[in-house]
């Protein structure tokens, strides 16, 4: 294992082995029985690829179109809103507005409760909203603002919804704040459970980042299968009220989203799966196995001829470049357990070689998946740090790097084709449709000329290197 790697950070990091071969810690199979440590607080001072507590949150509620979020804390925290995680709507757009009390120094010394207030009325004076989040940030954690009681106190004066996120960014992992936030949707919508079962289902976990919930709402309105609510990519406050009443979710996000299932179906008796709409064998699945839950042997014939028209289309565009694809080898590094596994099946469609696969919040079970994906040799981690990525993407040869806004810099230094699957893209990669944009991307990212100039010995990474190999040098030569 590379130097480069923290002690404290060899438990989360783990080579697949040879069939039957033993371990650094003398097991054999994969990574979530071999005690690799995952799902857990990140080490400090590792620099850590993971957001705080309130971005969590932030993530899972922002793409509510009508509501009004309000970021109670200084205003820098109110910077994370819909331009840095873009979320398309077909209804309003008042959530691309990112609002905050701007606590100052005075707030901090005497509370801040009174200024929430005061932002709550100005917010229902102006906008009208049906629908208010308020989250608590970082220092209201330390001062101890009741933004519950506040809260409550605005319901009764408005005779609106307004909802505490108390999702202080110290207060745990980013998974903390998928929880906070699923919290806040049951708040939403337990007063809504009674109201007798439709027909329809729910889609959890997508966030329409660039038109994927349209599309699968486009595949579930061909079979025949109205969707109840959206949540919460496109979502509004009254299909949301709704989903009690849906008969099925569908969670595409486990990550942010199996928190939520499970509380919905233990509390509003909805019953959950799990599908991937990435790649084409992940939403041919998905397509049946909805119509297979509800007992609908007339959706399930619709998605058969959906998928013997749609996967042959898309499998025939992927065959054209393959030839491209030749001994390629791809890095994966997202946020959830379940993006990672459909994207190794991606790249094993494409005929890609995932060498080193890692992400932010993946599960033991995630980790099982993932290691019998792939082949031996390749490196998987959890919660890495640049430091890592970088060593282990070099050691082992990649050429393109699927990650999110963060990784993107890492790869351009290293003179690595790069693919954002994440925050900043403007282009739908699920469904059949994405087959073919993350295919195009891909071998558009991998062919790009400009990497002759950016890995050779004059490029900047392998300066970088030899800068970094003179401080190494001058650091051990140092008397202690």
């Amino acid at each position: 294992m590379s130097a480069e790697i923290l002690e404290e950070r060899r438990q989360s990091i783990h080579t697949k082995e040879e069939k039957g071969a033993k371990n650094t810690k003398g097991n054999s199979g994969g990574c979530g029985g071999n005690g690799m440590r995952c799902d857990t607080a990140s080490v400090a001072g590792a620099v850590s690829q993971r957001a705080c507590v309130y971005c969590g949150a932030r993530v899972v509620l922002n793409p509510i179109t009508d509501a009004f979020h309000i970021v109670h804390g200084p205003i820098g925290c109110a910077s994370y809103t819909w331009d840095i995680r873009g979320s398309l709507t077909s209804g309003s757009e008042l959530y691309r507005n990112s609002f905050s009390t701007d606590l100052q120094e005075k707030d901090i010394v005497f509370g801040g409760a009174e200024k929430l207030a005061a932002a709550i009325d100005e917010a229902v004076a102006n906008y009208a909203p049906k629908l208010i989040f308020v989250y608590a940030t970082c220092i209201v954690g330390v001062i101890g603002d009741d933004i519950e009681a506040v809260c409550s106190q605005a319901e009764k004066k408005h005779g609106i919804r307004v909802i505490a996120v108390k999702a202080p960014g110290f207060s745990g992992t980013k998974s903390t704040g998928y929880r906070m936030a699923c919290n806040a949707l049951m708040q939403l919508m337990l007063p809504h459970a009674g109201q007798p079962k439709v027909q329809g289902v729910n889609i959890l976990g997508d966030y329409n980042l660039a038109g994927e919930m349209w599309i699968i709402k486009n595949y579930l309105r061909a079979m025949g299968i109205p969707v109840v609510a959206a949540i919460t990519g496109d979502a509004a406050y009254e299909a949301l009220i709704k989903a009690p009443a849906a008969q099925l979710n569908i969670v595409q996000c486990a990550g942010s989203m199996m928190y939520l299932a499970r509380r919905m179906e233990d509390e509003l008796g909805v019953p959950w799966m799990r599908a991937s709409f990435f790649g084409v064998e992940d939403t041919s699945t998905a397509l049946r196995q909805v119509a297979e839950r509800l007992g609908n042997a007339q959706a399930l014939h619709h998605a058969e001829a959906i998928i013997g028209k749609r996967a042959v289309e898309a499998t025939d565009f992927l065959d054209r470049y393959k030839p491209h694809f030749v001994g390629k080898k791809a890095a994966i590094f997202v946020g959830g357990g379940f993006k990672a596994i459909s994207l190794i099946r991606q790249f094993n469609e494409m005929g890609i070689e995932t060498v080193l696969v890692g992400t932010q919040t993946g599960k033991p079970e995630d980790y099982e998946i993932i290691a019998g994906l792939v082949n031996p040799g390749t490196v998987i981690l959890d919660d890495a740090n640049p430091a890592e990525l970088e060593a282990f993407m070099k050691e082992k040869g990649a050429d393109i790097l699927v990650g999110g806004v963060k990784e993107r810099p890492l790869a351009y230094k290293l003179g690595i084709a790069f693919c954002d699957h994440n925050h900043e893209r403007k282009h739908a990669l699920g469904g059949f449709e994405g087959v073919e944009n993350f295919t195009r991307e891909v071998n558009l990212s991998l062919s790009s000329p400009v990497w002759k100039h950016t890995r050779g010995a004059d490029s900047y990474a392998a300066t970088a290197a030899i800068q970094a190999d003179l401080v190494r040098q001058a650091l051990s030569a140092t008397p202690a």
